[in-house]
Order: structure tokens, then C-alpha cells, then sequence
């Protein structure tokens, strides 16, 4: 069987930082940042959960709640009592630009208990978190990596993705494409190539995969395809040597890819970020 996460955690990592552990008592307000998400979770107590001002939903059993994006959000719990929280900032390499958080709606919560094969790492986490242990932090922030993709598992497993590149990964054959592109962007991909690894008719698949994942094929390899070049950038790397590792023949071809899809040529994209 494909391995359908690989790939994409390969590319681009996702990270976490533990900032609480401990209960919260009253109102708690989590401010938006400037481009870190929240992975918060829920091990005991009952919460009021806001966006806005009004009521989002409440919360009555052990849950996870995942914030991608920066979203402000308020937690409101009893003042005596208040819940148990153990709460991670996550960085998304390549940040909005993260294909996996662009994947992702702005706010989930999961009950804990549905997240199989979590209880493990789940019981290791809460017993660090509550106890004074060297090498506690950097522990809690490694299981929460491993809870984020146990989440992202889990979203695709129970069909929860609705729209866009998660959506078409829980695909029992358009995954077959997407993987492909993902593990091999520099392959001269053609609408009839990808509609074979799908095991699909040329206008099926074009069909059902505008249909599932809301674009395109050529579109979502223009997409992917440009965010390993933005990717490489960051790193320092000529676009010369990009542009034949991300399936374009010339720099000219990946600066024209590149200014379709971001509005700014490779050049004043770097720029813009310093």
C-alpha cells in the first residue's frame, strides 16, 4: 500500500513547541499569531470554546483541538476548577505556503478516544507533562509531532476531509496520482500519465479529480511543483538547479510557473522575504 503521508512530511516537516501544561481556569485567550497554528488538548474538565465572541462548541471529553492557521480563539472553563490542557505551538515549514496546512480547515476538534492507536502515545504524553522529568519539553514537543500525524491519519481514514489535497489522498485511486506527484515532481507528468496511475479514463479522472480536489491536475502539479521551488529558495539554491529538480527545462519555464502561481517572479518573491 502507497504511503500517502510520506512523502509530504518528507518535503515539508511540521514542528511543535510546548507552551502549557497545567489546568486553565476561567478565560483563556489565545491571540493570533503571525503565522504559528495551536494543537491544544483536552485531558480532563469541561470548556467553552469561542471565535469571535459567541460560543464555537463545548467540549465534555478528553479532546484535541487543531488550529493550522493563527486564529484567536478563547477557552472558557469553571474558575475553581477549570480542565487540564497540555497546548503545543506548531510551525508548518514553508508556512501558509505548507501544502498540508493549506489542506487543512481552520479549526478541529477530535475526540481523543477516536483517534486509533493514540492511547500510547497519548498516556506518555499527558504522564510527561504532568510530572517534572529531565528532557520533559523536548519529549512533549516530539509526541506532539507524532499526535499531529496520528491526526492527520485519522482525517483521511475517516473520510473528514471533504475538499482539497487531503480529500483526494483519502481517494481510493486519485491518492494513486497524487502520491506520484508528490514523490516524483520532476517526471514529465502528463493528464494521460496520471490517469493511468489512477487506474482511470483520461476524462474520468480529470473529472473526478477537479471534482475531489477542487482543481485541476496540471494545476495541482503547478502548485506542488512551486512549492518545492519556494522550498529550495529558502534554502539558498540557484533556480538553475531548482528548476531541473522540479520538472521545468529551463529557468525561464519555472520563473513563468512560478509568477502564474504566486504573482511574483522567483526573484521578487525572495525579496519580499528578505
Amino acid at each position: 500500500m502507497i504511503d500517502r503521508l510520506e512523502a509530504l512530511l518528507a518535503h515539508f516537516t511540521m514542528s511543535a513547541k510546548v507552551f502549557q501544561t497545567g489546568a486553565l481556569c476561567g478565560i483563556t485567550d489565545v491571540t493570533e499569531g503571525e503565522s504559528a497554528g495551536y494543537l491544544h488538548l483536552v485531558r480532563s474538565g469541561e470548556v467553552g470554546v469561542s471565535h469571535g465572541g459567541s460560543e464555537a462548541l463545548r467540549i465534555t471529553q478528553p479532546s484535541l483541538l487543531l488550529y493550522p492557521q493563527p486564529m484567536s480563539h478563547r477557552f472558557i472553563t469553571d474558575p475553581q476548577h477549570g480542565a487540564d490542557f497540555v497546548c503545543a505551538e506548531l510551525d508548518f515549514e514553508g508556512g501558509a505556503n505548507n501544502p498540508i496546512r493549506m489542506a487543512l480547515p481552520p479549526f478541529i476538534c477530535v475526540p481523543l478516544a477516536e483517534i486509533h492507536g493514540s492511547q500510547e502515545v497519548l498516556a506518555l504524553l499527558f504522564e510527561e507533562a504532568f510530572e517534572l522529568r529531565c528532557g520533559r519539553r523536548a519529549l512533549l514537543d516530539r509526541l506532539f509531532e507524532v499526535v499531529l500525524i496520528q491526526v492527520l491519519r485519522h482525517l483521511m481514514e475517516s473520510g473528514q476531509t471533504r475538499a482539497g489535497m487531503l480529500s483526494g489522498l483519502s481517494h481510493a485511486r486519485l491518492r494513486n496520482a497524487i502520491v506520484a506527484i508528490h514523490e516524483g515532481a520532476e517526471r514529465e507528468w502528463t493528464l494521460d500519465t496520471l490517469a493511468e496511475r489512477a487506474g482511470m479514463s483520461r476524462s474520468v479522472f480529470a473529472v473526478q479529480f477537479r471534482e475531489t480536489v477542487g482543481c485541476t491536475p496540471g494545476a495541482y502539479l503547478q502548485r506542488w511543483r512551486v512549492g518545492l521551488a519556494q522550498q529550495a529558495l529558502r534554502k539558498g539554491r540557484t533556480l538553475k538547479l531548482i528548476a531541473a529538480d522540479v520538472g521545468y527545462g529551463s529557468e525561464a519555464a519555472l520563473s513563468r510557473a512560478f509568477k502564474a502561481q504566486c504573482g511574483l517572479s522567483p526573484r521578487e518573491w525572495k525579496q519580499q522575504r528578505g
